[in-house]
């Protein structure tokens, strides 16, 4: 296994069916009792020592997480941590719970954490479990730490008890894998996942998944005349910088992708020629969180073995200063011919997505979906809780929105457009890179990338302002929170919004998702 990678360490899962008694809880170490809101009086006789926990509940206060937390009088002195939810809270909301719950059983040594969901009907039953053992999967990953003496695992196994009957996880485990994967490679630092690296990692990995791989270095690009990339990446001070195509083709080999995923990989982001102050550039190798999430998701979907043709388009390269980086008023030519007036060098991520949108829409896949941590303006709009969303469909801002509400990661739909090019007029060029003014920046660069994406392909933006949030956000317990995996997942599998592309790309959809 490349040394960039997570060790290949999966947390085991049991699942046991029945009534909670001595023999189920034997290896439970702390155990996860959720319940509804109010809980029926009839519910305690499936709870083990219910009688002595109803009173714990009554006097607990109105709204507190945990609930209660008491021990069981067993041999292990199981640790109990209770919560409530009603039955109509939203998805974000039972995620968040399920989030603290964790949090408050895992602050002792690692042990068996045990999952108890009761008094719910059995669907909602397993949703609920589901959301609690993608939290613990979660909380139990261990990002990178180069401490002399890192801290130990969190989780060692999980235990589900008091099903009605087994419950599927392989979505829950590989969404999981998927978006541990993409928040590792986020907190990696700059010296550890370089260019070079993560190029050759993402080779290796494409060779024990199964998946094609294509390295489009500066020479080829720079015959491909991929100007706006190249502009970006002129500043290094090595050949390092690359576009990556990643395909998984789980039928014929040929195919042409039902799905692109484009992420924005710039390993670290100096904001260039105007450079960013020191406070803005501390957590800028974090500015490849795109293409994590997008390897993320291609993950996720192999695991899967999803009957689907997916491509995957990494636009890898730093943003340096120096004698050969970019400046203002450089005028570059992108891969479609259009020419773009430099405005700010820190304005990057855009450049960097423009050749690679132009490249994966040649293939005519049904739909294309980037992800990049692109404005702070979308920030400013939506905080760090929700993402921004733009999309040359305008018709499906309803079905985005939905599915975010549906998933708990939750998005915000912004319009884009021609009328918005007015603000990105050019005296010398096609068009200007950003606004001197930087009103609406993340429209203005929706509506810039919207000039890449060729042959009229179905086109999603994920700008990723809750790719990081203080103290977690939904299930995930980190600051890095890997947005965007869970989205897209229930965008292809819940919501099915591939079958919407029927006729809009030129073409017949491969197959129907599921």
């Amino acid at each position: 296994m490349h040394h960039l990678l997570p060790e290949a360490k999966e947390i085991r899962v049991i699942q046991h069916v029945g009534r909670i008694d001595t023999k189920a809880l034997a290896p439970v170490d702390q155990l996860l009792l959720l319940l509804p809101q109010p809980v029926p009086a009839g519910v305690w006789k499936s709870v083990p020592h219910g009688s002595k926990m109803q009173p714990l509940l009554r006097a607990a206060p109105a709204g507190s997480v945990p609930a209660f937390q008491t021990r069981l009088g067993n041999k292990r002195q199981t640790m109990v941590v209770a919560g409530t939810t009603k039955k109509d809270a939203s998805t974000f909301e039972q995620l968040s719970l399920a989030r603290q719950l964790v949090a408050a059983a895992t602050t002792a040594k690692a042990g068996c954490l045990g999952i108890a969901v009761q008094g719910f009907e059995p669907a909602l039953q397993a949703t609920l479990t589901q959301i609690l053992v993608a939290a613990a999967l979660a909380a139990g990953f261990q990002l990178p730490a180069f401490k002399s003496n890192p801290p130990p695992p969190k989780i060692n196994s999980i235990r589900v008890v008091g099903l009605n009957s087994k419950i599927d996880l392989g979505r829950v485990r590989a969404e999981a894998n998927g978006n541990n994967l993409a928040r590792w490679l986020t907190a990696l630092p700059p010296n550890k996942l370089d260019a070079a690296g993560y190029s050759d990692m993402l080779r290796e990995l494409a060779r024990d998944r199964g998946w094609s791989y294509k390295r489009f270095a500066t020479r080829e690009l720079e015959k491909l005349g991929a100007g706006a990339f190249l502009a970006v990446a002129q500043g290094n001070d090595d050949d390092s910088a690359a576009i990556i195509r990643l395909r998984y083709r789980p039928g014929i080999k040929n195919a042409r992708g039902d799905l692109s995923l484009v992420g924005k990989g710039i390993i670290f982001d100096t904001g260039g020629t105007n450079l960013k102050p020191f406070k803005s550039m501390l957590d800028m190798h974090g500015d490849m969180q795109g293409s994590a999430v997008a390897l993320g998701i291609l993950l996720a979907i192999s695991e899967l073995k999803l009957p689907m043709a997916v491509d995957c388009w990494l636009a890898i390269t730093e943003n340096r200063t120096g004698p050969n980086a970019y400046k203002s008023q450089d005028i570059v030519t992108a891969a479609n011919g259009k020419t773009i007036q430099t405005i700010h060098t820190d304005a990057e991520g855009r450049m960097a997505l423009a050749d690679t949108l132009v490249l994966a829409s040649r293939d005519k896949p049904g739909m294309i979906v980037d992800y990049a941590t692109l404005t702070g303006s979308c920030v400013n709009a939506i905080t760090t809780r929700y993402c921004g969303v733009f999309t040359n469909r305008a018709a499906w801002h309803p079905r985005l929105k939905r599915t975010g509400q549906f998933c708990g990661e939750r998005v915000w739909p912004f319009p884009i457009g021609k009328e918005f090019l007015e603000d990105l007029k050019s005296d010398v060029a096609d068009l200007q890179q950003c606004s001197v003014n930087g009103t609406g920046d993340h429209i203005l660069a929706g509506s810039f990338l919207a000039e890449f994406v060729e042959n009229d392909t179905p086109w999603i933006h994920v700008d990723l302002s809750a790719s990081n949030h203080s103290g977690g956000l939904g299930h995930i317990p980190t600051e890095i929170t890997g947005f965007g995996v869970r989205y897209t997942m229930s965008l292809i599998l819940d919501e099915k919004i591939l079958e919407a592309t029927r006729g809009c790309s030129g073409h017949e959809p491969r197959r129907a998702i599921l």
